[in-house]
């Protein structure tokens, strides 16, 4: 059985704050205690003061709620504006008159206030039609904002659903380069095959286990990315110069996304790193700047033409390039260098939490 959790004060107001009719309730209020500031002036008694209100207020709510559970739908709401606006002149000129027949009889005993009635009529239906049309455009604001909180909820989940797409994807990528590494090692028969092993057990639980959070400490994403290049320095041996050069001790307020920079490295060795360069080189380089982190990476390059592999890209690197739109809109900076002897990358995440 699952334990209940006890809810605070706050909790419990905004419930009830949430609801439909509290808001209908306060309002009603409200604009009691204002019209009664504004009536009651002395000359009259409270008792009878608060007698005329009543009735203003049981006509006024009723030609609101008449605006907004019928009027309003019907017409309005089907973009019939010219309907609308003859059928709440229509409601307003029924109540109005309803509304001064209770008045002036209530007003029997008091012929000032009887012929300050007759003399205000068009008063009273101009406030009344007004404040038909002050319920029609807290309706129409309300229901703006119930639509601007559903289209967030929905960019927000789309947003979700995209990232943990894109993250599906980049994980099987990695693994199948990773299990070719180790298969290519089982082969040699090699003696690093048991670190392998356990680098590889370190960056799957990593992944499983997470991966599966938006953003995770930039500590682990480079304990990641040095098993990662531990591996390939097995597999490549002398072959390569492999470096990575970061800042210690690290902040520990610094957050990445998971696996961000794990696609640049694995196009830096695929095309860095091949049988026609003799000694390659893959370069990485991690700098933190105030509310900056600046990633840079370099490697060798092949001369012979393979055709635009990083500005292509591949499932990784596409991905990364949307992930960065998604996660650092116009906040991000991504550089692609190429010359005759090496590919560079520059990437600069500029967020508050840095």
């Amino acid at each position: 059985m699952e334990a209940t959790v006890p809810l605070n004060w706050m909790s419990r107001f905004w419930r009830y704050v949430e609801r439909p009719w509290l808001y209908h309730l306060l309002l009603w209020l409200l604009y009691f205690n204002l019209m009664l500031t504004i009536n009651y002036n002395g000359w009259a008694e409270l008792p009878f003061t608060l007698k005329t209100l009543g009735i203003h207020l049981f006509f006024v709510m009723a030609l609101v709620y008449w605006n907004l559970w019928q009027i309003l739908p019907q017409y309005l709401a089907q973009k019939k504006i010219g309907r609308y606006f003859l059928m709440a002149t229509f409601a307003t000129f029924l109540i109005t008159p309803l509304e001064l027949i209770c008045l002036y009889w209530v007003m029997d005993e008091y012929t000032a206030a009887q012929e300050h009635l007759l003399k205000n009529q068009h008063i009273h239906f101009l406030f009344n039609f007004f404040v038909l049309s002050l319920s029609t455009a807290l309706k129409i604001g309300k229901e703006w904002l119930r639509q601007e909180r559903i289209k967030r909820d929905l960019e927000k989940r789309n947003l979700q659903s995209e990232l943990s797409f894109l993250k599906s994807q980049i994980n099987p990528h990695f693994l199948f380069n990773t299990l070719n590494n180790l298969y290519a090692l089982s082969l040699k028969k090699s003696d690093k095959a048991p670190e392998l092993v356990l680098r590889l057990s370190a960056m799957m639980r990593y992944m499983l286990y997470e991966c599966n959070e938006k953003m995770v400490p930039l500590q682990k994403e480079i304990s990641y990315m040095e098993n990662y290049l531990a591996l390939e320095q097995i597999r490549y041996g002398d072959k390569a110069q492999i470096a990575l050069h970061y800042p210690q001790p690290l902040p520990q307020s610094v957050e990445v996304p998971p696996l961000l920079f794990i696609p640049f490295l694995e196009n830096a060795f695929k095309h860095g790193l091949s049988n026609s360069i003799e000694e390659g080189y893959v370069w990485i380089e991690l700098q933190i700047e105030e509310k900056k982190l600046n990633f840079r990476i370099e490697n060798s390059k092949s001369s012979e033409p393979k055709g635009e592999l990083y500005h292509q890209g591949g499932i990784g690197l596409s991905n990364v390039r949307r992930r960065l739109e998604l996660l650092y809109p116009k906040r991000h900076q991504l550089q692609i260098m190429e010359d005759p002897s090496s590919y560079q990358v520059l990437l600069t995440l500029t967020k508050e939490e840095l």
